[in-house]
């Protein structure tokens, strides 16, 4: 039987790239009311236009389908309903995709049913932003200085928007660019029939969602820090899930058997992480309020939260635009045994010379030594003597204004397997188109949504 009250709702994905296998266990065993895949970052959907523009049907989620197979069934069988994200720059193709999955499954037949899937479109802006020269947020430009480069701009949707696909009684309910926390916000709302101005409801809620939407995380993935945070099992570390109560209370925990931890310290990280004003984070539904949380451990792997509340939504959305920047060339190549620093270092100079010579030394490039000063620049040790690894790895990225310019970077480091110095190794060279983000405020009056029913008949 389901358990209604609390209701459970687990976290099946951090990031696009996650594990798959413990959202399977968290179908199978988690005793889920929901399962929520949050799969986008700031410029997922722009990187997914471009493949939408090579082929019609693409633009979602790549991990979709292998997704789809190891949790629906279970899913579908034990009434989980399923909430993501995967949509991308294609939420109906990649609705279309679950009821693929669903048919080679044979799922309709085995549940004696239709499977039913909601797809939530309206996210895409990308008109109204061309049509509209919108001020850029944190910058004096406008969205009139993109004009040529700008490949999408998807308004962050919320949980509203989810609450007729949620009504429609969809096994799955597939979006583009919705705010992470909604996605969690939105069958919580729809289950305990929440009110949207009620905001303290609405900030716990929020907070719901907070903590569980980057995965693993809360339950000390990104924690662990051998000697100073130690992390069990973190081989087999476990997905989060949280218990959540009529009034907003809830208690975020994991699967017994898992790897990892779920305590006061894990927690309150990643109530703090990408968390600018704890008094005001901005939110489609609200401006939750964090600053008066409590955290409560309430026994192993189990921390109970309250306190969060929340005011009035803002009048605008943020969108995220995504637009072309240019090309980033990089060449790597490895030096190693005695002097390897020293012959790295002078590799360095001798690409800056090069560099000269093309004339490529006023675009942006960087050039460095992993392991030496890639990422916090020179170090020596508390006596002041420089550091000297037994092996080290050049690397040189240049940004250039074209694809042609940009692979130069990877052409002259690759040179120096003849031109020197001596006993250099396992280059390795590539060039990127670059895709950068920017943030525009869109009148929430200027995003109309539209559910989508999808069926599959058994």
């Amino acid at each position: 039987m389901r358990r209604m009250n609390p209701y459970r709702i687990g976290s099946g994905a951090g990031y696009s790239g996650d594990r798959i296998d413990p959202a399977q266990d968290l179908a199978e065993r988690g005793e889920l009311n929901a399962l929520v895949f949050e799969c986008l970052a700031e410029r997922t959907i722009a990187l997914a236009q471009l493949r939408r523009s090579h082929d019609p049907q693409a633009g979602y989620d790549p991990l979709l389908a292998a997704r789809m197979r190891a949790v629906l069934p279970a899913c579908a069988r034990q009434g989980v309903t399923i909430i993501s994200n995967m949509g991308a720059a294609n939420p109906l193709a990649a609705g279309h995709a679950v009821l693929q999955v669903a048919r080679e499954l044979g799922l309709p037949a085995l549940l004696k049913r239709p499977l039913r899937v909601a797809v939530v479109t309206g996210d895409d802006v990308l008109a109204w932003m061309q049509a509209n020269d919108a001020p850029l947020m944190d910058s004096d430009a406008t969205v009139r200085s993109l004009d040529g480069q700008l490949i999408s701009a998807n308004a962050y949707l919320g949980a509203d928007a989810l609450l007729p696909a949620l009504r429609s009684g969809a096994d799955v309910v597939i979006t583009g660019r919705v705010a992470d926390p909604a996605l969690f916000l939105a069958p919580l709302m729809h289950h305990f029939g929440w009110q949207p101005d009620d905001w303290q409801r609405m900030g716990q809620g929020i907070c719901v969602g907070h903590l569980l939407e980057c995965a693993a995380q809360v339950s000390g993935g990104y924690i662990a820090d051998p000697g100073q945070v130690d992390i069990p099992g973190l081989a087999t570390v476990g997905f989060p899930l949280a218990e959540v109560n009529a009034d907003g209370s809830f208690t975020v925990t994991k699967l017994a058997g898992t790897g990892g931890r779920v305590d006061r310290l894990t927690c309150t990280a990643q109530l703090l992480y990408e968390l600018e004003d704890p008094q005001n984070y901005l939110q489609p539904d609200v401006v939750a309020d964090f600053s008066n949380v409590r955290l409560r451990e309430a026994g192993p792997d189990r921390v109970e939260v309250s306190g969060a509340t929340g005011q009035a939504r803002p009048t605008h959305l943020k969108a995220t635009l995504g637009f072309r920047e240019g090309f980033i060339g990089e060449g790597q190549i490895s030096y190693a045994g005695p002097g390897a620093r020293a012959r790295g270092e002078l590799a360095l100079a001798v690409l800056e010379h090069r560099l000269k010579t093309l004339g490529l030394d006023h675009l942006e490039h960087r050039a460095e030594l992993i392991g030496v000063n890639a990422m916090h620049g020179p170090f020596t040790s508390s006596r002041g003597a420089a550091h000297e690894p037994y092996e080290v790895r050049l690397r040189l990225a240049l940004r250039a204004p074209t694809r042609a310019l940009a692979e130069q970077a990877g052409l002259e480091v690759e040179a120096l397997y003849l031109n020197g110095p001596a006993a250099g190794g396992g280059v390795s060279q590539g060039v990127r188109e670059v895709v950068a983000a920017a943030s525009a405020l869109i009148p929430r009056e200027a995003v109309p949504t539209e559910c989508h029913i999808l069926e599959l008949a058994p």
